[in-house]
């Protein structure tokens, strides 16, 4: 008789039962699963992770203030997420393919995202800002749980290219409840498809909280689709790094879709027109704070003595020039001609474009007739 177990609340949010390498603290601690993927790893790969991170927080907190100062329309907050996007995305190869949702600041700025890219669409300035094939990432995706879709249809195609790329979606604990994440792993797995999933539970989906979105880990729903799947400490880095790496080796071999649950906390608001202090606990928000995943590879640093004072100016000498490219590039921003919303929207001009032109055209005509008459 198979064992069972009767579902609770804890189950989804226990931050103990986890794949780590790095304990809070920053000691390094072993793991069956992880620990062959990251026998490579060097005192400066470390350190890359770590002014990554550092460098991800200042545009973070850049993306911020230029929202509370009007220079852009909204934000999506990653404080607190930057281990597992820095982590799994500096496993990928050059020509593998990203489909982030709109928080994965990590992501884009490891794929090549240039300052003007975190801000110019948040700004209303471009629709996307980024051509998503330089940098081989799509757009970011604001319909909750759709870049899942995507990202098995692109792999899918990759496996009739015959070649080894694979695919990566990224999404919250909310958009594991969406209908369009479950579809793309059924589609994933019935193709065995080039796929990783890296579910980002961040613990809130928006104010709703992971227990209402699951009893159990959500890494445990993948092995009901037939895709191994693994829970790791969002906060450490490392762990996130020989996850991905795992899942990539595991797809480019043959072996289909794989499936990360990264356990981590969201520790600002949903968006900045968001006020979490109304649904979140203080006491919750300072225990996540003392697993802040930056200060965790620090205390890993300074314990092999690669955290010396040059090291710090350095980086923190990159953040700021980083963060003041990103100022730059919002507060110098030239807003185009209204009728250039059309540019770039097909490949190919068309008449239905064309028509819309002429219809867009005359309305802006519209408003010059009202300024004469003035």
């Amino acid at each position: 008789m198979a064992h069972t177990q009767t579902p609770t609340a804890d189950l989804a949010t226990d931050v103990d039962d986890v794949a780590r390498l790095l304990n809070p603290d920053g000691e390094r601690v072993a793991d069956p699963d992880l620990d062959p993927w990251v026998k490579d790893v060097s005192v400066d790969t470390l350190r890359g992770l770590y002014r990554d991170m550092v460098i991800v927080r200042r545009i973070d907190t850049e993306g911020i203030a230029l929202q509370r100062q009007g220079q852009v329309g909204l934000w999506a907050p990653c404080q607190g997420q930057e281990a597992v996007q820095v982590g799994t995305a500096r496993a990928f190869r050059d020509d593998d393919f990203v489909f982030p949702s709109y928080r994965e600041i990590g992501v884009n700025y490891v794929r090549g995202a240039k300052p003007a890219d975190f801000v110019l669409a948040w700004r209303g300035e471009a629709h996307s800002t980024y051509n998503p094939y330089e940098i081989n990432t799509a757009t970011p995706q604001i319909i909750i749980g759709a870049q899942s879709l995507h990202a098995v249809g692109y792999a899918m195609g990759i496996q009739r290219d015959g070649t080894d790329q694979v695919a990566a979606a990224y999404f919250g604990d909310g958009a594991s409840s969406q209908g369009d994440v479950n579809e793309a792993m059924v589609f994933a797995s019935s193709f065995r498809a080039p796929v990783v999933f890296v579910c980002t539970n961040n613990q809130w989906a928006i104010s709703e909280p992971v227990t209402v979105q699951a009893k159990f880990p959500i890494a445990g729903r993948a092995p009901g689709f037939g895709i191994p799947s693994m829970r790791v400490d969002g906060n450490d880095a490392l762990a996130c790094l020989a996850a991905m790496r795992w899942a990539l080796d595991n797809a480019r071999a043959g072996g289909g879709p794989a499936f990360i649950e990264a356990v981590t906390y969201r520790m600002g608001p949903h968006t900045t027109s968001d006020d979490p202090t109304r649904y979140r606990d203080r006491d919750e928000v300072e225990a996540w704070r003392r697993r802040d995943p930056i200060a965790r590879l620090e205390a890993l640093l300074r314990t092999e003595g690669a955290f010396d004072d040059e090291f710090v100016a350095q980086v923190a000498a990159d953040a700021d020039a980083f963060g003041a490219d990103v100022r730059a590039a919002t507060l110098g921003a030239k807003t185009r001609e209204p009728l250039t919303v059309l540019d770039d929207v097909y490949a190919e001009p068309h008449s239905g474009l064309d028509e819309q032109r002429r219809w867009y055209g005359a309305y802006l005509d519209g408003f010059a007739d009202e300024e004469v008459a003035r």
